[in-house]
């Protein structure tokens, strides 16, 4: 147990060392540390109780005065005085640089002099990622090998991948200093492999940083994978009938498209056609070209075979199409297979006579226009004469509708002496004409002496 004396004296040391620091915090500036993005602007503020009659100072990480007081003592237009009071001194540093950073001393020159130290860290702000690896086309079932690279961080940043809208996992990160000493560059890989679903679908590589301020910065790829073709053959028209026109159009599809067609016919030795061209044309279908056409697709990838089954027939009937996949050059075997379509029943067919072409039922139905005009034709003119007749229409009316010219007055005859017989006073009624009785009234007067004229 300590005798009473030693308490007492260790009270009094212990309450004259408390007003000893209580005095010092009172004349003991304050600050705070700060953090700003490369290019932007940090605001240092220096605050103290009790000045005792003495000024604020900014000091820079090199010892060199920014202001004391009110005072400019570094010539930087970067650096500007926001306030100074006995009790704060605040300034702000603009375009902030990499070269910024570090600690930034506020003193105030009182008896001892007093500082206050402020750390200053500088963010540098991460590059827009690059992805690397995409530049030549990949083939399906193959790894995809793809790396992505950002500089410029501070401190490093993370990246992560995303294939569609899918999260991928990276196989590894690798973080080296750049040669300023203090950025990063980060980069990372990712593997996977890829199927054809996989060509054109969109690759993302993201940097997340807190100098970002939750925005986000990232570089978008797409990928190219190369696949083995497929292909089928679609009939145009999709019901083919004799005598009619047929393309054959064998769809090739893949990545890449293919370029070549061949053309088969089962049964026959030659090919049909070998070119660029998909399309196999029948200008006019005969029943002799039933059969089953082969159509064999090449790409750089492989080959693939499309079977078409036609039959040429008066009705229609839906073809059953069937593809079957074989090897390219250097290309495993596969096998493909369409399903069947629905088989199609045609309606009943009354009479079993050929269908004619469609030339023939063109020529069928304009002879029938023209017979039907024919007829009204004749109908109208049997209607019009029938018109005419009855209501008794004078020809000339009809031909051209003309007046009737006036008629003609005879001239007078002038009288002539001597004797006129007339028929009927020679009592030939029983003539038979005009003629004959002037005759017979002659011969009755040939014996009279007086000359005699006659009009008729």
């Amino acid at each position: 147990m300590q005798p009473p004396a030693l308490s007492i004296l260790l009270l009094i040391a212990c309450f004259g060392s408390a007003r000893g620091n209580l005095s010092r915090d009172e004349s003991q500036p304050t600050t705070s540390d700060e953090t700003v993005v490369a290019g932007g602007t940090v605001v240092l503020k220096c605050q103290v109780e009790d000045p005792d009659d003495s000024s604020l100072q900014w000091s820079n990480p090199a010892q060199q005065t920014l202001y004391f007081g009110e005072k400019r003592a570094l010539r930087d237009n970067r650096i500007q005085l926001e306030r100074s009071t006995p009790n704060e001194l605040t300034i702000s540093i603009s375009d902030v640089v990499l070269a910024d950073e570090g600690e930034y001393t506020c003193s105030i020159f009182t008896m001892p002099v007093r500082t206050a130290k402020a750390l200053v860290t500088v963010l540098g702000i991460p590059q827009k990622p690059q992805i690397f690896g995409h530049e030549q086309p990949i083939d399906e079932e193959k790894v995809a090998r793809l790396i992505c690279r950002s500089s410029g961080s501070k401190p490093a940043a993370q990246l992560r991948w995303r294939k569609g809208n899918r999260d991928i996992k990276d196989s590894g990160t690798e973080v080296v200093e750049d040669p300023n000493g203090k950025t990063f560059t980060v980069t990372s890989r990712v593997e996977f492999r890829v199927t054809k679903e996989d060509n054109e679908v969109e690759v993302t590589c993201t940097v997340d940083h807190e100098s970002l301020q939750n925005s986000e910065r990232s570089t978008t790829q797409k990928l190219q994978v190369h696949y083995k073709p497929t292909a089928k053959i679609e009939p145009h028209p999709q019901y083919p009938r004799e005598g009619e026109k047929l393309q054959l159009q064998c769809d090739g599809q893949g990545n890449p498209i293919p370029q070549e067609f061949l053309w088969e016919k089962e049964g026959s030795d030659a090919p049909l056609q070998l070119s660029s061209d998909s399309v196999l044309i029948f200008p006019f279908l005969n029943k002799s070209d039933s059969g089953t056409y082969v159509c064999t697709a090449t790409s750089s990838m492989g080959s693939v075979v499309a079977k078409y089954n036609l039959d040429v027939s008066d009705v229609p009937q839906l073809p059953t199409p069937h593809v079957h996949s074989t090897p390219g050059p250097s290309q495993p075997i596969s096998h493909a297979s369409m399903a069947s379509a629905p088989s199609f029943t045609p309606a009943p067919i009354q009479d079993a006579s050929p269908v004619p072409s469609t030339s023939s039922t063109y020529h069928a139905m304009i002879g029938g226009v023209v017979a039907v005009i024919v007829f009204l034709l004749l109908s109208l003119l049997i209607v019009l004469g029938h018109y005419l007749i009855r209501h008794k229409v004078p020809l000339a009316l009809w031909e051209g509708s003309l007046p009737e010219p006036p008629p003609v007055t005879p001239a007078p005859v002038p009288p002539f002496p001597g004797t006129y017989l007339t028929h009927e006073a020679k009592g030939s009624d029983d003539a038979p004409d005009a003629d004959t009785a002037i005759i017979n009234a002659e011969g009755g007067q040939a014996g009279g002496d007086d000359k005699k004229e006659y009009f008729i």
